[in-house]
């Protein structure tokens, strides 16, 4: 038996070689944390050709929620709520390539539950730069604040427009959508032209990252497949605009980006509506300062069925920026607006933020805290003040610790 398993030690090794590092960044894309030049280990033969990268990322943070009594006045109304401590994600993960054409990537989120255990899982056909293919799970094309690697945000939590639930006036809880569509399932054309304008042409199935099963039909409004149809065009005109939002590894770069972005989820949110989603995307970097800003729009119409005949329009927007004062330290700050009650009611919700970012370096820690006010705008009646950021902290405070390998 010893014998065997030495046999096969010195097949893997004969077949494989360890690399302290990966070497060619557009070897391997994880959308978790950045792989390239990062020590640790991978797999990979001589030629090049197959390449296996294992990779982790954990975030555990302490979170602090206070939410407004809405005039209530009650005594025994608990203003501070879902606080303590939290496992964000416990990312476990291997990203790869295979025959110098085919990249992939499998990640388990053992934060979660369910369907959303499996965060992400696809393969990527690379024909040429400027031609792709990939088909499984991973993010759509839209909202630049979804579309950087996870470990490498300017704040541990993302924007209250992008991930809080839209308010209508029905009892209707499953027609809700955020304006974010994140992770699904589905299949995307993709490429580079001439090194700066990038494309996403891409089919989901609308159901986000918690369904992992193909459980849509046919539009009886429209009578086409009911999914989710994505499109995005960024221009980079002075090269490949890098994932992160600041990273003490890239303190001397001058990119920007500008993109649009679209989708239809076609009876969305269980067959009650159709969600027509646009975005649009700005990021600069310029040594040791990160600029982003987007805005975006959704239109909720209601299916024949529902019986419910208005439209309703939501839009949400945010600016923010970072800068090093140090190598290792960067400061943030945040501007969030979300018209949640939708454009036919007055009111908008915004949220300013601070941040500040801590990196440890030789250890890949990142240390990050948070404090975000929510504020509201131009509401007509005390009770629209009320309703409009129900299940919202009007005060929020993180601090977060990252660790990456």
């Amino acid at each position: 038996m010893k014998f065997k398993c030495y046999l096969v030690l010195i097949l893997l090794g004969c077949i494989l070689r360890v690399s302290a590092q990966i070497k060619n960044e557009k070897d391997i894309e994880s959308d978790v944390i950045p792989l390239a030049g990062k020590k640790g280990f991978s797999f990979e033969t001589k030629a090049g050709d197959f390449v296996f990268k294992p990779f982790v990322l954990v975030q555990t943070s302490a979170k602090m929620n206070y939410y407004d009594d809405e005039g209530l006045a009650l005594e025994d109304q608990d203003n501070i709520a879902n606080s303590g401590f939290e496992i964000g994600n416990a990312l476990i993960g291997f990203a790869g390539k295979a025959f110098n054409k085919i990249l992939f990537n499998v990640t388990i989120n053992a934060a979660q539950s369910g369907d959303a255990l499996l965060q992400q899982a696809w393969f990527d056909l690379k024909l040429k730069e400027e031609l792709r293919f990939r088909a499984g799970k991973f993010k759509t094309p839209y909202n630049q604040a979804y579309l950087v690697t996870l470990g490498e945000t300017l704040f541990p939590s993302l924007p209250v427009s992008l991930t809080s639930a839209v308010n209508i006036p029905y009892s209707l809880n499953s027609v809700n959508p955020a304006i974010a569509t994140g992770f699904d399932l589905g299949v995307q054309m993709h490429g580079l032209l001439d090194q700066k304008w990038q494309y996403s042409l891409g089919v989901f199935n609308g159901t986000g990252v918690t369904v992992n099963g193909a459980k849509k039909t046919l539009s009886d409004d429209l009578g086409i497949p009911s999914l989710l149809y994505a499109a995005r065009m960024a221009y980079m005109p002075k090269g490949i605009m890098p994932t992160h939002q600041g990273s003490p590894d890239d303190l001397h770069n001058n990119k920007w980006l500008l993109a649009l972005s679209s989708s239809y989820n076609v009876e969305a949110n269980w067959q009650a509506s159709n969600d027509f989603r646009a975005g649009f995307e700005f990021a600069y970097l310029y040594n040791k300062w990160y600029f982003t800003a987007e805005g975006y729009y959704l239109n909720m119409k209601f299916t024949e069925k529902q019986n419910i005949s208005p439209a309703y329009n939501f839009w949400g927007a945010y600016v923010q920026g970072g800068y090093f004062v140090t190598d290792k330290i960067q400061l943030a700050a945040r501007y969030d607006f979300y018209d949640r009650n939708a454009t036919r009611q007055a009111g908008i919700l915004n949220a300013p933020a601070l941040g500040f970012n801590y990196f440890i370096a030789g250890y890949n820690l990142k240390l990050q805290a948070m404090y975000q006010y929510l504020g509201k705008w131009g509401h007509e009646t005390q009770l629209d003040r009320d309703n409009d950021d129900l299940g919202l902290p009007k005060h929020f405070a993180q601090v977060m610790l990252q660790f990456s390998f």
